[in-house]
């Protein structure tokens, strides 16, 4: 399959004025569904929101490549289009960008759009295809540039049963979270900044079709250095013993030049595979203990996340459909349609904690530490000691503070097993990952959580008790500090944070079956309310300030009523960091209103996402919509006062 039997002319718009991204997305979509190549076009344009919330496509040269890989998409296709005057995307290098391609790609096993689309970026790369896709007067003239270039391309490239070539003296591995366009445009910027300096490079792209251009033994023996421009983890332990340079995949594109000058010039530190993971930038090899712990929580808590939202919302919805009157004491469970609910979610908040301290684990030790953490885990939900192993005492669970304890040690455990273990005959090294590290770490860890389980259980139940004992003021304070803490910094670490500290009290309360309006589910609801607060501050304070802003901010502002409906705090990042002195502190006072409400009000919250969509399982609904609305309106007021009008801004 080649470019152009992806691209119809239905799908082409040429010269286009879209006034900011949104509306280029728009415009793009819109081309996307008239060629009739998705089912769902609101669908597929969240995914590529969404997308674009990880980072911007707008990869530098004047080019975009927004894309998104979904259901809602029936058969691989592209869309262009031309913006002869440019707008601004957000762009690598800064600069507007006026030649798009959309992506649209199934959500199936079948992977054969990825060659072409990487050969599409490979194409973007060439000056002279840009000029010649902006300077086409119609349709046709666009197909027949991308039907030329692409014919010469295949032309050029090697046979398939070509000899391999050797010699290369710098190696790569690129690779992106989507492994769509960015794998390949770093690939193919490294290899001709390679060309361009004499210096023979050789790329393999880890993409979503699976690595292209695998480096051989031989080629790693013989190289000068590795780079590995990647925003995920690749496969490095190849290349033990050999100068490595880690870095952004898009530094593969943007510095591919002083990256290869770099990789030649004998100054490379060489990497050893005794290390747990690849670091994803040089810099990360220098991070403090304190970051790298929070990488290795953060790693546990994201695969943990699945499991507590539907676990959580299920819970909820058994909560919302049963009849409290007919036993309290078994409020959840009392109706079958209930039980049925509340039985599911709590089976899939049983594999939460183990989840957790597994992946916490694996983070830091790799494979060989994710089973020893996850019998970490389930020993700490269990909270089995040797005391109740010998038929004294009751077992009294971990909770969230037991996995957590159990993943790191796991974890570290592991990683110092391995490095022994580095020592023995390499004739041993078949048993390592099937006998040794399992055997030896689940009995240790297991030895670990009997004796420590009591003093976890202890700590668990205490903070329990003391959260539960909160009253008044000190509850209120309580949800204005995790409500506040939701708007610090929108999605970083103070923001985890409190989101970790409300999901790990609810699962805590729903390991322990606490009541629906027990302290941790009002604690989730501040945590909750206070996430909500920051794009709706940006949203109504556009639509009442109009004079504080410029037109295209209030164009955008506008989409932070449904982005803060929807729980996604990240709405207002780009105004806060146009305006950080003036938009933060507004959204923290905003969302610490909220939260302080929300406890005084005594809303409670059993699941932990869903924004609005959740609201009919709030406790004291009405109390939340309460404090929700009256802590935007004073951050808008907030954010008001503070702001310059827009003419004042200009005359500075």
């Amino acid at each position: 399959m080649r470019i152009i039997d992806l691209l119809s002319k239905d799908a082409i718009l040429l010269g286009a004025s879209p006034e900011n991204k949104a509306a280029a997305i728009d415009t793009l979509v819109q081309l996307m569904e008239k060629c009739g190549a998705v089912t769902d076009a609101a669908a597929y344009k969240q995914c590529v929101l969404a997308r674009e919330a990880e980072g911007s496509t707008g990869v530098g040269e004047g080019v975009a490549i927004p894309h998104a890989k979904t259901n809602a998409v029936k058969r691989p296709a592209l869309a262009a289009m031309t913006v002869p005057a440019g707008v601004d995307y957000e762009a690598l290098d800064g600069q507007p960008s006026n030649l798009f391609f959309l992506i649209a790609a199934p959500d199936t096993e079948d992977n054969v759009h990825l060659d072409v689309l990487g050969k599409l970026s490979v194409l973007m790369m060439d000056e002279n295809f840009r000029k010649n896709l902006l300077a086409a007067k119609n349709t046709d003239e666009f197909l027949k540039v991308v039907d030329k270039a692409e014919r010469e391309k295949d032309t050029a490239e090697a046979p398939a049963d070509a000899p391999v070539k050797t010699g290369y003296r710098v190696l790569a591995v690129t690779a992106c979270p989507t492994g769509i366009a960015h794998t390949y445009m770093a690939a193919e910027a490294l290899e001709n900044a390679g060309k361009e300096l004499g210096i023979p490079v050789k790329a393999e792209t880890n993409g979503s079709g699976g690595a292209k251009n695998i480096l051989t033994k031989d080629e790693i023996k013989a190289c000068d250095a590795i780079i590995i421009a990647a925003d995920k983890n690749v496969e490095t332990a190849r290349f033990d013993g050999k100068p490595v340079i880690f870095c952004k995949v898009s530094d593969g594109i943007g510095k591919a030049k002083e990256l290869v000058e770099k990789a030649v010039s004998g100054n490379i530190p060489l990497y050893h595979s005794d290390h747990a993971q690849a670091p994803s930038d040089e810099k990360e090899a220098k991070e403090s203990v304190g970051r790298q712990i929070y990488k290795h929580l953060m790693n546990g808590v994201s695969h943990m996340l699945p499991f507590v939202i539907g676990g959580g919302i299920l819970i909820a919805l058994a909560f919302l459909l049963d009849d409290f009157s007919i036993d309290p004491s078994n409020f959840g469970k009392n109706t079958p349609l209930a039980a049925f609910f509340k039985t599911i979610g709590e089976q899939a908040f049983g594999f939460m904690l183990p989840v957790l301290a597994g992946f916490i684990s694996m983070s830091i030790a790799d494979r060989p530490g994710l089973a020893v953490g996850f019998v970490g885990g389930v020993l700490a939900n269990m909270g089995i000691s040797f005391w109740t192993i010998a038929g004294q005492g009751t077992p009294i669970s971990g909770g969230f503070l037991g996995a957590l304890l159990a993943g790191f040690v796991a974890g570290y455990f592991t990683l110092g097993m391995r490095k022994v273990c580095d020592k023995l005959p390499k004739s041993l090294e078949g048993i390592k990952p099937i006998l040794i590290y399992p055997v030896v770490g689940i009995l240790f860890i297991g030895a670990f959580m009997c004796l420590i389980n009591p003093v976890m259980g202890a700590i668990n139940s205490g903070l329990t008790s003391f959260l539960n004992s909160l009253g008044g003021t000190s509850k209120i304070l309580l949800g204005a500090v995790l409500g506040g803490m939701m708007s610090v910094d929108m999605g970083g670490p103070f923001n985890k944070a409190a989101y970790v500290t409300g999901t790990g009290a609810i699962a805590t309360a729903a390991t322990a079956g606490a009541a629906a309006t027990d302290i941790a589910y009002q604690m989730m609801a501040s945590v909750m309310v206070g996430g909500m607060i920051p794009p709706l501050v940006i949203a109504l304070a556009c639509t009442f300030f109009k004079h504080k802003f410029t037109e295209s901010e209030r164009k955008s502002g506008y989409v932070n009523y449904i982005m803060g409906l929807c729980f996604i705090s990240e709405g207002a990042i780009p105004f806060a960091a146009s305006d950080p002195l003036r938009v933060i502190p507004s959204c923290i006072v905003g969302s610490a209103v909220a939260g302080a409400l929300s406890m005084l009000f005594g809303c409670a919250l059993p699941a932990p996402h869903g924004g609005i969509f959740v609201f009919p399982v709030v406790t004291n609904v009405l109390g939340y919509i309460a404090a929700l609305l009256i802590g935007a309106v004073v951050g808008m007021l907030m954010l008001a006062l503070l702001k310059k009008n827009v003419s004042e801004k200009k005359s500075k």
